[in-house]
């Protein structure tokens, strides 16, 4: 069973990178590269800054610094305990794909994807009582972890269990954070 998921992962991988062309190649390298995402995260902080002011939003910051630590050392367990080749680095499949860049890390799973979409969670369940709008925030994983698939760096699997941590732990983090805010900022 296992190996038939793997399969159909490596396959759905070979399908969704050859969609790719030189033409966007530059395109989604920018994206892969979280200092390029800056400005949407100023821009974010200032709309959480208007609504939380100071203080609940350095408190704010400090909880997804923590939910970053979390998640980036968890997907490192994995990645060092399954220990699955990147679809750049495997030379069953390395010759079919675009490998537009190269990692020598492992795969499984993405952190780009947890950490992304632990943050997307964490502020949607955080924030979503301030603005219908913050449901938005989902499309900047969505985005942002398609790039590494689309590089040769990820396969989707890799994806797609990035994004269930990631949402596991946004959530989680969500209610230690409204626990705690009630503690330290009650309304």
């Amino acid at each position: 069973m296992l190996e038939k998921i793997l399969s159909l992962d490596t396959q759905l991988l070979v399908y969704l990178n050859s969609l790719g062309s030189t033409q966007y190649d530059g395109l989604w390298l920018i994206i892969t590269n979280q200092l390029n995402w800056l400005p949407l995260f100023l821009l974010l902080l200032y709309v959480i800054f208007k609504k939380l002011g100071t203080k609940k939003t350095l408190y704010l910051l400090l909880f997804i610094a923590i939910l970053l630590t979390f998640t980036d050392q968890i997907t490192n367990l994995f990645k060092n305990g399954f220990q699955r080749l990147r679809p750049c680095n495997n030379p069953e499949i390395n010759t079919i794909i675009r490998v537009v860049k190269k990692s020598n890390s492992y795969s499984f799973f993405s952190g780009h994807a947890a950490n992304s979409m632990a943050v997307a969670s964490f502020l949607y369940f955080t924030l979503r009582k301030y603005s219908f709008y913050f449901i938005l925030l989902f499309l900047w994983p969505l985005i942002f972890a398609y790039s590494r698939i689309y590089l040769g760096l990820h396969y989707p699997l890799d994806i797609f269990c990035g994004y269930v941590f990631g949402i596991f732990s946004g959530y989680l983090f969500s209610i230690l954070y409204k626990k705690a805010q009630k503690k330290y900022f009650p309304v």
